[in-house]
């Protein structure tokens, strides 16, 4: 809606103008009526109008004074003057400030609607372009964010970078950088617990965040790269060989700054990893993995602070005899389906690994990684599958980069470990019960007849060797255990029961000869069969 001020020295004619037509039908809306030239200045700054219809000749300040000094201030307000003189010279001074039309007293509706629809069309156009203007300057800003964040997706991250072919000067010209001699140094902030917080309070805290550095080092050097990826903030600094040690003064001021220790955020920890500081682009890679090796020390010496590398992680601890033994003793009780040894298992790698002087962030969170490629890796040697196996890795590694202690990161592996096996032993035992189900109605329905380990396995899908032996763990019972006391049981019923001789009972519930069976029921119920009859009978 086009705002609009109507200004007359004769309030009818005032009046007249606001009466005459339906502002709505012309997208506009009249935000005031003044008389004099200076109130229409004043009403200006006030509603910052889009058209104004007004005399020329006024008190205070004349209309063409008028006109001259409003698009002095802002050149995009239409006019449209009224005049009772039939003088061309007042529309030729008009035309020249800009004017685009001009009513003459006394004023027809027909030519205001006429001059009104005019102006809507010229007033829709100008929207339409400042809104594209506006657009196209948006556009090109995001462009330039997104080529700023090039440089850390297209070369840094991916460890791509040709020493030959890669200049500063390319570098800014590519990625839109001002990079300047002098030194690069690339500096990691990691935002721990942050999935504590709900996402509005999550996409507040990254603006405050990427805002507080902006304006931190932005004054001091001469250009600063930021990229935000999972709760890690990114930044290479630029800066001059004498601002060497402001910037580490600038970064303490960073975990100082309030707005990290906000209340509504009191459940964050925060903490900056700091690379070495370089002479050229060509080892921004190097600076970048040593700032985010040395923010992965948190793990052993805390949050809150502004840590440094200080050993060379480049000896792989998994070679170590270290994961050797553990890797060993692991898989064993993997394979055994073995929960409460895998857990001592677990915590035994955590207290050796911190007993090792030279054992680094990085490496205890690359090796809690390894733990969980090799429970993957067990279980498929062992087809066994595990539940959500395409998400177990991706589902780790996110709960684990939220961890800022090794006691904490450890409590993540062992409850995603656990939680797991614990399923895979719950599905192999649901797997064991329904053969053992299988068998044992086999057994039930069948007691009668002459049956064998061979027919009940091959019934169930089992060899007799592997069926006997899990038979045996599921039941506590051997298979002939087993169909002697279905056997037997029956048996007692049937001597209960009913008044068949023994001989007939022994042939009913499957045994051939009777003195065996007499035998076996002694054996079972401590009674002879004719003397459990006259007992229980």
């Amino acid at each position: 809606m086009s705002k609009v001020i109507i200004a007359d020295d004769e309030k009818k004619v005032c009046q007249l103008i606001y009466m005459l037509v339906d502002w709505k039908e012309f997208e506009m809306e009249v935000v005031s009526i003044v008389n004099n030239g200076m109130e229409v200045l004043e009403k200006v700054k006030e509603h910052a109008p889009n058209l104004i219809i007004t005399d020329i000749r006024m008190p205070g300040l004349n209309g063409l004074d008028m006109i001259e000094q409003v698009k002095a201030a802002d050149n995009t307000i239409e006019f449209i003057i009224i005049s009772g003189y039939r003088h061309f010279e007042y529309a030729q001074t008009a035309i020249k400030f800009g004017v685009n039309d001009y009513l003459l007293k006394p004023i027809k509706k027909e030519e205001l609607v006429s001059t009104l629809s005019k102006m809507q069309i010229k007033l829709r156009e100008k929207n339409d372009l400042q809104k594209g203007q506006e657009q196209l300057k948006k556009d090109l800003e995001n462009n330039k964010a997104k080529l700023r964040r090039g440089l850390f997706t297209d070369i840094l991250f991916t460890g791509i970078l040709n020493k030959n072919n890669i200049t500063r000067d390319k570098l800014n010209s590519e990625y839109n950088y001002n990079f300047q001699e002098g030194y690069f140094q690339a500096v990691c902030l990691k935002l721990d617990h942050v999935r504590l917080l709900n996402y509005g309070n999550t996409s507040l805290l990254e603006d405050k965040t990427l805002n507080l550095l902006a304006k931190t080092f932005c004054p001091v050097c001469h250009d600063v790269g930021i990229y935000f990826d999972n709760n890690i903030i990114f930044c290479i600094l630029n800066y001059g060989l004498e601002q060497e040690k402001e910037i580490r003064k600038l970064l303490k001021t960073v975990m100082d700054e309030n707005i990290l220790q906000d209340a509504i955020y009191q459940q964050l920890e925060v903490t900056i990893g700091l690379g070495g500081p370089v002479a050229y682009v060509t080892q921004l890679p190097e600076s970048l993995k040593s700032s985010y090796y040395a923010l992965q020390q948190r793990l052993l010496h805390g949050t809150g602070k502004v840590l440094e590398l200080e050993a060379d992680t480049a000896e792989s601890l998994a070679d170590s005899p270290v994961f050797y033994e553990f890797n060993r003793n692991f898989t064993a009780n993997l394979n055994n389906l073995d929960l409460e040894s895998v857990l001592k298992n677990m915590e035994t790698l955590k207290r050796n690994l911190l007993e090792r002087p030279e054992t680094t962030g990085h490496e205890i969170l690359q090796m809690t990684k390894e733990v969980c490629n090799v429970y993957l890796l067990s279980m498929r040697t062992n087809k066994i599958a595990v539940p959500n196996a395409d998400y177990f890795i991706r589902d780790f590694n996110e709960a684990a980069s939220d961890c800022c202690s090794v006691q904490e990161l450890f409590k993540v592996l062992s409850k995603t470990i656990e939680e797991s096996l614990s399923k895979v032993i719950e599905d192999r035992k649901q797997m064991n019960i329904k053969p053992i189900r299988m068998a044992k109605q086999y057994i039930e329905n069948n007691y009668m007849k002459s049956i064998s380990l061979d027919e009940v396995s091959t019934h169930a899908g089992f060899s007799a060797t592997y069926f006997s032996t899990l038979f045996k763990k599921e039941t506590g019972s051997t298979f002939l255990e087993y169909l002697s006391s279905v056997r037997m049981n029956q048996s007692k019923e049937l001597l209960k029961e009913t008044n068949k001789s023994i001989v007939t009972i022994c042939e009913e519930v499957g045994y051939s000869d009777i003195k065996y069976f007499t035998k076996s029921f002694k054996k079972f119920t401590g009674l002879k069969p004719n003397e459990y009859r006259k007992l229980y009978s």
